[in-house]
């Protein structure tokens, strides 16, 4: 009886392993260098298409906030085609790849609501447009003026230029208050005088003031209206109407010039103050 020689086994089994290598080896090696190729190619490729339609919708004068939303959405499809043709060179079955990213995405899906809830809010903002960017907003506690409008989460700079990033959720879940939306603002300012002081004066110098400002509009027109008899004041409330951009500084301007004009007309503005009568008790 002849024993097998285990040397020789040994050899056999070397001799096939060098075949492996030599025929499947290769092929397997030739199917992952093309998969590394079709994925190079293929995010260059969406790259330069995402570049392109960004061009063209910028070109047609297509909102900002639609071209950034847009064109990523489409590099993350294209990406996606891309992965999948390479993983099909590869040799992996692209139906089954992709029952298995349909069962791992509802997984996903369930741990990360929050994210999807911002996607959708994020598509909600383009579909009804509240506000575009460049905007001053005040939404889901913040306000600042728009920079970029993302999928999951729009970019604001506030006034003294910080930079907030809000989730598109926070901002769709609540009231959004757009105050640039509007060519022209309402300015609402109080102006206090002394009980003692002539109030059709005090109406007169007010209502001159606004009338010399060449910011302020005259349709609608400035409203000077005594408003309230407060505790130690006649208050009126003084609303012009001007063009957006000089909300402000009608505001301050009108502060200071207010406060002098009076001082120069003899005109009062009291402080809130208490009087106190002491009464001697004789026993």
């Amino acid at each position: 009886m002849n024993e097998e020689n285990p040397l020789s086994k040994g050899e056999e089994l070397m001799e096939t392993a060098l075949q492996w290598l030599l025929q499947d080896g290769i092929n397997i090696g030739k199917a992952i260098l093309m998969a590394l190729i079709i994925f190079v190619v293929g995010r260059w490729i969406a790259g330069a298409i995402k570049n392109k339609l960004r061009s063209t919708m910028e070109k047609w004068n297509v909102d900002p906030a639609l071209i950034s939303f847009g064109t990523s959405i489409t590099y993350y499809v294209l990406m996606i085609a891309v992965v999948l043709a390479a993983v099909q060179q590869v040799g992996f079955q692209t139906t089954s790849l992709v029952a298995v990213l349909g069962a791992a995405g509802l997984a996903v899906g369930l741990a990360l609501q929050g994210s999807l809830s911002n996607f959708a809010s994020g598509v909600l903002i383009i579909m009804f447009r509240p506000f575009k960017i460049g905007d001053f907003i005040d939404a889901g506690g913040q306000a600042g003026v728009v920079q970029e409008i993302g999928v999951l989460v729009t970019i604001m700079k506030t006034p003294d230029n910080k930079k907030i990033i809000q989730p598109n959720s926070a901002i769709m879940s609540g009231a959004i208050i757009n105050v640039t939306a509007n060519d022209t603002r309402r300015v609402d300012m109080t102006v206090a005088v002394s009980y003692t002081d002539d109030l059709d004066k005090v109406q007169n110098i007010i209502t001159e003031m606004l009338n010399a400002d060449s910011r302020v509009l005259q349709d609608p027109a400035p409203q000077v209206v005594v408003a309230k008899l407060a505790d130690s004041s006649v208050n009126f409330n003084v609303r012009p109407w001007c063009a957006t951009g000089d909300y402000w500084g009608i505001f301050f301007d009108f502060q200071k010039n207010i406060k002098q004009r009076l001082d120069q007309e003899g005109v009062s503005i009291p402080f809130p103050q208490q009087d106190v009568y002491m009464h001697q008790v004789v026993k």
